[in-house]
């Protein structure tokens, strides 16, 4: 089955085009990656899914079904998305109790107490952590937490905007193999954002390598080992990032 179908999907902000002619299909219980430079338009593709950039036209499709141009709630129980300042995305006055029983609330999803500490047990934290505020917390925790977030509502697809790059070098490893072994016992669909190439290498399925808008080539993520890419773009991106340099600490 197909996770996430884009056809024909062109973005604007203020009606400047920012997305332009985007057609790609995500398979279910895939890990895809959407890889370009900054301003490529990558993360206004996750945006667009999630109903927060409303101004696009073409067809988005979530599991079969269609997509609004605003947020959404039955599509908010399917697809959940993580952001990439785990300090920005959390408010910093509510617990980490708080932040996990809202969208519980918001969704009259009961047995919040248990729930609460399963999900936290899933990203590596323990009761201790519950109710603390995100200036208690180190960065590799609140993002943590904000995967917890993601995960409480039981989605089938995460969106993952950048998830590791606000992190020091030392916790990103941790971050991305958590979410390797997320997607393996909850068996879920990724849909990556990173301008990391070795991050793709080691997370992913397939490759859509994004210039000015437009999606020049998809690949398999097979391709970063070895530079084969059929566009010239994709070529130039994987020489200028120095090719696939090995993940050491995330593979350890």
């Amino acid at each position: 089955m197909t996770a996430i179908a884009l056809r024909g999907l062109n973005i604007a902000y203020a009606g400047t085009p920012v997305v332009r002619d985007v057609t790609l299909d995500v398979a279910e219980g895939e890990s895809f990656a959407l890889v370009g430079e900054s301003g490529s338009g990558k993360s206004t593709v996750l945006k667009a899914i999630t109903g927060l950039a409303p101004e696009w036209t073409g067809s988005i499709e979530v599991l079969g079904r269609p997509a609004a141009h605003h947020p959404d709630r039955k599509l908010a129980r399917v697809v959940q998305m993580v952001f990439q300042d785990p300090y920005g995305s959390l408010h910093p006055r509510k617990t980490v109790d708080a932040v996990l029983t809202e969208a519980l609330a918001i969704h009259g999803i009961g047995d919040r107490d248990a729930r609460v500490e399963a999900v936290l047990r899933d990203v590596g934290l323990d009761r201790r952590f519950r109710f603390r505020y995100p200036h208690q917390l180190s960065g590799g925790q609140r993002q943590r937490v904000a995967i917890a977030r993601a995960l409480v509502l039981e989605p089938r697809i995460l969106l993952l905007d950048e998830p590791t790059s606000a992190l020091d070098v030392s916790v990103q490893a941790e971050i991305l193999n958590l979410l390797k072994r997320l997607r393996a016992e909850h068996r879920l669909t990724y849909l990556l954002v990173t301008h990391n190439l070795p991050v793709v290498s080691f997370m992913c399925d397939r490759v859509a390598i994004m210039n000015r808008g437009r999606v020049v080539e998809i690949a398999p993520a097979a391709a970063l080992h070895d530079g084969e890419f059929q566009d010239s773009y994709s070529r130039q991106l994987y020489a200028a990032s120095g090719g696939n340099s090995p993940m050491e600490s995330a593979g350890r």
